[in-house]
């Protein structure tokens, strides 16, 4: 279980990027199964080649952000569904990522990589690791709750809220989908990079599938939590990443065929949609909100399509975007 609740530190890096897309933007974006393999192909590739293992790290955001900035052209200024932007450049990248790692496969068996330490120490798979890893995630959640309460970080809310509202405004609203599908699939290749080095090699098909996950961990999470301002929905997707993690790790042990993972993910986040649905949680929800209505109000104020937040943000931005 300590494993499980590792991974879902390392993986909730990937999450955060998710919910860029899937929350703030509200772009169903596909190239996530992509970028995250390319993070790690310029990691393992970069480690192998001598470069310092730290510096990878930065080395696979850059990569992940320049594969968010082609989805997010092809959708905004090739006029290409979103969904279709994401799948194509999630194909291409799967011939570019062979074209890195020159194979479909590469170890780091004997290579020095950022975690080296921690397992010379003996700090993997124990609570020092995921101490390591949760700081980690928890200090990426806090900077990208902090960029969320800039005055971009406003407009990126207000284009995924109301697009044509806070367009009227003058902010130009595909450069920030473009931003926005920069930083989730950035956000996404770092995360690579870090899986990469934590299991010891990088594999073409590692990120099939990976935004299963990544749903799973925004949408159990988010349902468990909420999203009353912008910090709790963050630490939502945090927490919803070690639970989808041990979610997985008490199937394998109740004996399930490790085959059926992908179905399981399916279904838990089939379980995330529907049960919050249910009458018994829109009832609990409704209470909520009348026994904490100055919750209520925060939650409001804190919520992208307000006015105010939503014209401060435009103006602010409009000068810089035209």
């Amino acid at each position: 279980m300590t494993t499980a609740i590792e991974l879902g530190m390392v993986y909730a890096i990937m999450a955060l990027g998710v919910y860029v897309t899937f929350r703030i933007l509200d772009f169903p974006d596909l190239t996530v199964d992509g970028s995250f393999t390319t993070g790690a192909a310029v990691a393992a590739i970069s480690i192998t080649n001598g470069v310092d293992p730290f510096l990878t790290f930065l080395m696979a955001f850059v990569a992940g952000f320049l594969a968010g900035v082609i989805t997010g052209l092809l959708h905004t200024k090739g006029r290409i569904n979103g969904l279709l932007a994401g799948i194509l450049t999630q194909i291409a990248l799967y011939s570019i990522n062979l074209r890195i790692m020159a194979g479909p496969n590469i170890p780091l068996l004997g290579e020095e990589t950022a975690l080296t330490p921690l397992k010379s120490a003996g700090l993997m798979g124990g609570a020092g690791s995921i101490g390591i890893f949760a700081a980690v995630a928890m200090l990426l959640g806090l900077a990208l709750v902090w960029f969320l309460h800039t005055d971009l970080g406003l407009a990126l809310q207000a284009t995924g809220d109301n697009e044509k509202m806070i367009r009227s405004y003058g902010v130009n609203t595909d450069n920030q989908k473009i931003l926005g599908l920069a930083l989730s699939n950035g956000l996404v290749g770092l995360c690579g990079a870090v899986v990469a080095q934590y299991q010891g090699f990088a594999d073409i098909g590692m990120g099939i599938g990976l935004i299963i996950a990544g749903l799973a961990s925004v949408i159990l999470g988010q349902a468990i939590i909420g999203t009353r301002t912008i910090l709790v929905a963050v630490l939502a997707v945090v927490l919803g990443s070690v639970l989808y993690r041990v979610a997985i790790q008490l199937a394998l042990m109740a004996g399930l065929d490790p085959n059926d993972m992908k179905l399981i993910s399916a279904v838990l986040v089939v379980i995330a949609l529907v049960v919050p649905q249910l009458p018994i949680f829109q009832r609990r929800k409704a209470l909520l909100s009348r026994a904490d209505p100055a919750g209520a109000a925060a939650a409001g104020a804190e919520a992208p399509p307000s006015s105010a937040t939503a014209e401060s943000a435009a103006a602010t931005s409009a000068g810089g975007d035209r």
